[in-house]
């Protein structure tokens, strides 16, 4: 079904694979007839030529990219504006799309959502942006249908901007690096490797993109192979998927942690544009004559089998069908991971007395978002369950069309009302599924979702409250099939149905008589609109010479999620406050670290006040009794205080700055990491001037032990790979080492300055 490659690869004409070794070289003269050059075939990807164009550094290693466009949505746009502002910001230089589909119901809060969405109104007029009011879209439909184009770079403010099979490379960040863009700089990385996904065959009717996308979530999230990668999709199979089919996987490709995604295109792609009246964007895109990859995934389409990825992660995957046949022992399995990832004494975690009658029962569907609701997912859904209802009982089943303009289609080719009189619930464009703000399930449910991520809580149940569901991931169509049996588990295999495929037609006026297009007419005299819970950054210090660092919190889970750092869904209000937000830092994973991270800061604040910090954290008399000894030129006055955490692996998941800035402005000045989930999370931590430790071996520290890291702002600015630091506890003072992993000048800089506003203003 999928094979990874072990090495390099040379894709010759599209077509032939030729794995690197000894007899490339004559192997790729024989097809070709010339002479083949590793470092020049790698220039002959499509995203060396994409990546290439957009560089303004010069230098073809060390890449400085502009984008064409950019997105945020009402999670992030408030404080990325904010941000910008405090920088100096004075119009958008370039096309920024504010869309209103993370915070679009107003039942939390009062005013607070509403008074986002008139901020980011004013925020559009006043400097020039793209306004997409709520319940328009959702951001990466709508970037799809409005924003994309064949060799276009796009960055978004969100984790799944993944625009590639549009021929689009998009990259998810967090907000500090839209801010860069938006401040005339430019976005930093090393050029990064290349990976082909190889799509041969065709996938079976019953199959989906969701299935697709699982199978290669399964393969390659836990070994990394594609971590900060790009994925290329090349083969002769993509001409057997339509451009919907093609969105639904590529938009999945962040949950294998990789850089970004392209595809090469076609005639449907360029149908595609012309249906959405933008035939100028489109252009043929494919990889040189002789290409090489780094590595290569496989995929025959022909061979993938309806999936599902039980809790807690997109990449716990199995067949449906052997999840049926092996139903109690695989739950047993999946009861026991999680009960280790949840490691809470409040709840309990099971699935197995939802086996009745030798079947796995579930309690509710949803087929939502950027991955699930898109047109051809609908109508599919639609075909399986016309004529037949989803039964009176708890099972239930919520719809949500990605933007007006599809919901538009359904509704006149009647898809929304078979889908109603079945008994499916029909909802306007929301992301809230995705990230618990919207469809809730009830205590100790299990729901299937054609949506993008089943972590822990992520649904929006609270741990912390005793209350535990879950969420498996699954195509559109076999949700549909087990809503047709009731909330029976069922591959769409088992159904006997015909896929009608109605012909989409993009009514553009949908948008145009709603959304407001400001770009490139800025109106400087616009007031704009703050709502009492908008608030300025508080005032961040620089990096001192040491640094005296208390640990808040220890994780040992084998990975950290963005939502276990910073929770989603029951925060959303409080996404315009940064020190309301911070309230609910780690409050799903360790409620006590706001309060003993508070107590640290409390110490700095008395410090910088020129008072005695150990007056108001008296354990520090200790430390610094031990420290004085061991180090007769320690200076408490001159010596910052601040608070850190330890993970192995933390920042999987969400592009979302606030796990780093929540941190940040509880006195936050670092994490410790075996290694980062992702490059987003580590961009996030340094663009708000923390420290992104690395710790290799054993922890030589335990949570609530101090560690003392002299002559720090030195090493820093010494692009020093080791650290020296030291842990303080007992009166002993035992060093060890940490490191730092690669920063750019304007990354040191920034943690110099105390974080990107800082820097920004000097």
């Amino acid at each position: 079904m999928i094979r990874l490659y072990p090495q390099g690869v040379y894709l010759v004409n599209g077509t032939t694979i030729i794995e690197d070794g000894p007899d490339a070289a004559s192997q790729i003269r024989q097809q070709t007839g010339k002479d083949a050059d590793k470092a020049l075939c790698a220039k002959e990807t499509m995203a060396y030529g994409i990546l290439t164009r957009h560089n303004t550094s010069g230098n073809d290693e060390k890449l400085k990219i502009k984008f064409d466009a950019m997105a945020s949505h009402d999670i992030t746009y408030v404080g990325i504006v904010q941000t910008a502002r405090a920088s100096g910001l004075e119009q958008f230089p370039l096309p920024y799309v504010l869309t209103n589909c993370h915070n679009s119901l107003c039942a939390v809060g009062g005013t607070i959502n509403e008074d986002d969405h008139l901020f980011g109104l004013s925020c559009a007029q006043k400097y020039g942006g793209i306004y997409v009011p709520a319940h328009q879209a959702v951001i990466h439909q709508y970037m799809r249908e409005m924003m994309s184009g064949v060799g276009k770079m796009i960055l978004g403010s969100d984790s799944h901007t993944r625009y590639g099979a549009l021929g689009t490379m998009a990259i998810g960040e967090g907000g500090p690096e839209l801010v860069k863009q938006l401040l005339n700089k430019t976005y930093d990385i090393d050029r990064p490797q290349v990976i082909a996904v190889y799509l041969t065959g065709k996938p079976a009717p019953f199959v989906g993109p969701q299935d697709v996308a699982l199978a290669i979530i399964g393969a390659v999230f836990e070994n990394g192979y594609v971590k900060n990668k790009v994925m290329e999709f090349v083969g002769d199979g993509i001409q057997n998927l339509t451009v919907d089919y093609r969105n639904g996987i590529d938009v999945m490709t962040t949950e294998t942690t990789c850089l970004s995604s392209v595809w090469a295109t076609d005639e449907k792609v360029k149908d595609w544009y012309t249906i959405h009246g933008r035939p100028e964007d489109y252009a043929a895109q494919a990889p040189g004559d002789v290409a090489y990859y780094d590595g290569m995934v496989y995929v025959n389409l022909s061979q993938i089998k309806p999936m599902i990825a039980m809790p807690f992660h997109p990449s716990n995957v199995y067949t449906i069908d052997e999840l049926n046949q092996n139903l109690m022992e695989i739950l047993a399995d999946v009861e026991e991971k999680g009960a280790k990832q949840l490691d809470s004494d409040k709840i309990t975690f099971r699935l197995r007395d939802k086996v009745q009658n030798g079947r796995l029962m579930v309690e509710q569907g949803v087929i939502a978002g950027c991955a699930g609701g898109t047109y051809e997912n609908i109508c599919d859904a639609r075909d399986i369950l016309k004529h037949k209802d989803i039964g009176s009982g708890a099972f239930a089943l919520s719809v949500y069309p990605s933007s007006q303009p599809v919901f538009l289609e359904l509704v006149k080719n009647g898809a929304i009302a078979d889908l109603m009189v079945a008994g499916a619930t029909v909802r306007s464009a929301f992301c809230g599924p995705c990230f618990g703000a919207g469809d809730v399930p009830a205590n100790n449910s299990l729901s299937i979702r054609h949506s993008t991520r089943n972590f822990p809580n992520r649904e929006g149940s609270k741990i912390t409250n005793g209350q535990i569901a879950s969420v498996a991931l699954m195509d559109a169509r076999s949700i549909a099939a087990t809503a047709a049996n009731h909330g029976r588990l069922t591959s769409a295999e088992e159904m006997d149905f015909t896929l009608s495929r109605p012909a989409y037609f993009f009514q553009k006026d949908v948008y145009d008589n709603r959304c407001y297009f400001g770009y490139g007419k800025p109106q400087p005299e616009t007031q704009l609109q703050f709502g009492p819970n908008i608030t300025d950054w508080p005032a961040m210090s620089a990096l001192t010479d040491d640094l005296l660092l208390k640990t808040v919190s220890v994780i040992l889970d084998p990975v950290t999620t963005t939502d276990e750092l910073i929770p989603s869904g029951e925060t959303s209000s409080f996404r315009s406050n940064p020190l309301g937000l911070a309230e609910f830092t780690l409050s799903r994973k360790d409620p006590a670290y706001v309060g003993r991270a508070k107590e640290v800061q409390k110490a700095e604040k008395a410090r910088l006040a020129g008072e005695d910090a150990a007056g108001v954290l008296p354990e520090l008399t200790a430390v610094y009794g031990a420290l004085e000894q061991a180090f007769p030129s320690f200076d408490k006055k001159a010596t910052g205080i601040g608070s850190t955490i330890y993970a192995i692996k933390p920042g999987d998941g969400s592009a979302r700055e606030q796990a780093a800035s929540c941190q940040k402005v509880l006195g936050g000045w670092a994490n410790v990491a075996k290694e980062y989930a992702t490059k987003r999370y580590r961009s996030n931590l340094i663009n708000w001037g923390m420290l992104p430790f690395l710790l290799d071996g054993e922890l030589p520290f335990a949570n609530g032990d101090y560690l003392y890291v002299p002559n720090v702002r030195k090493a820093v600015s010494d692009r020093a790979k080791e650290i020296p630091a030291y842990v303080v506890k007992d009166g002993a003072v035992t060093p060890f080492t940490l490191k730092m992993g690669d920063l750019t000048d304007d990354e040191r800089q920034i943690i110099l300055d105390g974080c990107l506003i800082n820097f920004y203003r000097h």
